[in-house]
């Protein structure tokens, strides 16, 4: 089910050309509001965070992100400085001096504002209500009632038409926010949503059909050659083991060479977010690899932010211990290298009982006899103690990641195996789910690089190069509804966002399903069948052709305008 990727990789068939009109920058503002501007709280955050370069290298000095003043964030995530821009700026001095008060400084130029989510949709409301010169956008990530109506294991989207909306939100306590919300969506000039599924709640939640789906993309980190992203990987990896060996320190009966690292990650949504069937799945597979009696561990994390009071001290332990017993380790391999150094030295052969004395054995014995247990309630970065790496980092030491949400499962999460979790029971979902995650299992290491290989071919078709111009489609819609006279937009659409049938290669492994192994293969096994019929180089020669490089905006000056027409798509 991914989305029509690009409207400029005209050169993938089954796509439609679509090319968006340049605006004026120059004599524009654009302002994105939204409570996750620098305030990570889910994955608007990301989304903002990853798209804000894209969006200052078109529009340089007239961009701004307006968010909550938290104390904290401000030490790690921005730097102060003056508005370059002189309207902006004696707003601002205006606003320091008088308090909030809105002034119209834009010194004739047209301002944008778009707000995400309900929590920013006062402002959109107040403007409106002023009659202030601004062209509005509102922006739903997901509907309100339609977290909490998920949340209660109802079949939500089958009965998307059945509900009761005011009656709905007044049961559960969120009729003012609701009325926030819906009032957002009606006062704005456009309204978009990140993918069809959502279009499709949102028409019936708020009352609204979309004017455009501004899908969530990516900044996508190019590599001018294939090993670099995999020797990213190994280290990465490498970090995470590390973490495991504290977390199962004691209880390590596994062999790290031959375990998978899944993971799952978002809010605490257990339902919404798909924990339930993860866990289930996880359940099932766990049936499976012990059945076939497989060498395969898999170590799946939990990254989902939950209240807690401080790190346990156990926790804390255990990773201590295990640097400890590297120390440990190091020490006593110094100390025997330098005996066995002394003795070829004086020509002899050392006796090998011998070489360890009692001191080393009583150093070794006090490294080792503890057991700890190791939680990780928050999300990750590169600061903790416990497991000090950036969320981009640890997802590259992973192996897969898991995201089966039941509730806007299209918000961050572009998807190489789908689960079908609309026109499926639950427990036909989990067999799903897990025959996709048995089947990994079952690849050799070889298909596993294969697949990320590819998969790192394709990633172009997510960049926020690409997909950054439905959001400039939304822009030109509003100002062309809010100052008619002076923005024309023709009366057309741009494409619609369906999916079309990328050719499956032959570097994919067979489903479970369709697969006769009885067993799951080593991953130190190749088959030479898979070899023969497969090419790596002339499968991604095929990627290369087929995908078009994304356009590039050249950067602005500090301070410098551009021209009209000096941005070329």
């Amino acid at each position: 089910m991914l989305r029509g990727r690009s409207l400029s990789v005209t050169s993938l068939s089954g796509l439609p050309q679509w090319e968006v009109e340049e605006l004026p920058v120059e004599n524009l503002l654009l302002f994105e509001v939204a409570w996750e501007v620098t305030n990570k709280v889910g994955g608007i955050y990301t989304v903002i965070q990853t798209k804000a370069k894209t969006t200052a290298d078109e529009w340089g000095d007239n961009y701004f992100l307006i968010g909550p003043y938290f104390e904290h964030n401000m030490k790690t995530q921005v730097e102060r400085c003056e508005p370059v821009n002189d309207a902006v700026k004696r707003a601002v001095d205006t606003m320091n001096k008088h308090g909030c008060q809105v002034t119209d400084l834009a010194d004739g130029k047209h301002v944008i504002a778009q707000f995400h989510e309900w929590q920013a949709g006062t402002g959109l409301i107040l403007s409106r209500a002023r009659k202030l010169p601004i062209a509005t956008i509102f922006t739903t990530h997901a509907t309100l009632l339609g977290r909490y109506l998920c949340a209660a294991n109802i079949d939500f989207y089958n009965h998307l038409d059945k509900f009761n909306i005011d009656k709905e939100a007044g049961e559960r306590q969120i009729y003012h926010r609701y009325c926030m919300e819906r009032a957002s969506v009606h006062c704005a000039h456009v309204f978009t949503t990140v993918s069809e599924i959502t279009a499709i709640e949102a028409e019936h939640m708020l009352k609204r059909k979309p004017d455009v789906i501004t899908p969530n993309g990516l900044n996508v980190k190019k590599f001018s050659a294939v090993h670099e992203f995999q020797n990213l990987h190994a280290m990465y990896k490498a970090r995470i083991q590390d973490f495991v060996r504290g977390h199962f320190y004691g209880h390590l009966d596994f062999d790290l060479e031959k375990t998978l690292f899944l993971f799952i990650a978002g809010r605490y949504e257990f339902s919404n977010k798909g924990a339930d069937i993860f866990l289930e799945s996880l359940s099932r597979l766990n049936f499976l690899l012990r059945m076939h009696k497989s060498d395969v561990t898999v170590v799946v994390f939990f990254i989902m932010p939950a209240k807690t009071n401080n790190f346990n001290v156990e926790t804390l332990k255990g990773q201590a211990v295990r640097k400890q017993l590297w120390d440990t380790a190091h020490s006593v391999k110094e100390k025997f290298g330098k005996k066995l150094y002394d003795a070829l030295l004086r020509g002899e052969i050392p006796d090998m009982n011998n070489i360890l004395d009692r001191d080393d054995l009583t150093i070794m014995k006090r490294a080792i006899f503890s057991t700890q247990v190791i939680l990780h309630p928050e999300f990750l970065s590169s600061t903790s103690p416990l497991l000090p790496m950036d969320y981009e980092e640890f997802v590259r030491g992973c192996h897969l990641g898991v995201f089966p949400s039941y509730y806007e499962p299209w918000g961050y999460t572009p998807g190489i195996y789908i689960v079908d979790r609309r026109f499926r029971s639950p427990d036909d979902s989990c067999n799903q789910l897990t025959k996709f995650l048995y089947g990994f299992c079952k690849q050799s290491r070889r298909q596993r690089i294969i697949q990320r290989n590819r998969t790192e071919r394709l990633s172009d078709l997510l960049d926020w190069r690409y997909l950054g111009r439905y959001y400039q489609h939304a822009r030109h819609l509003t100002l062309s509804r809010a100052f008619p006279d002076k923005f024309h937009m023709e009366p057309t659409s741009p494409p619609t966002t369906e999916g079309f049938k990328y050719p499956r290669p032959s570097s994919v492994p067979p489903s479970p399903s369709g697969s006769q192994a009885s067993s799951p293969q080593s991953s130190d096994v190749e088959d030479e069948t898979e070899d023969e019929r497969y090419n790596e180089e002339e499968e991604a020669e095929r990627d290369r052709l087929n995908i078009k490089s994304p356009f590039s905006l050249s950067h602005v000056p500090h301070g410098k305008k551009k021209l009209h027409g000096e941005y070329k798509i």
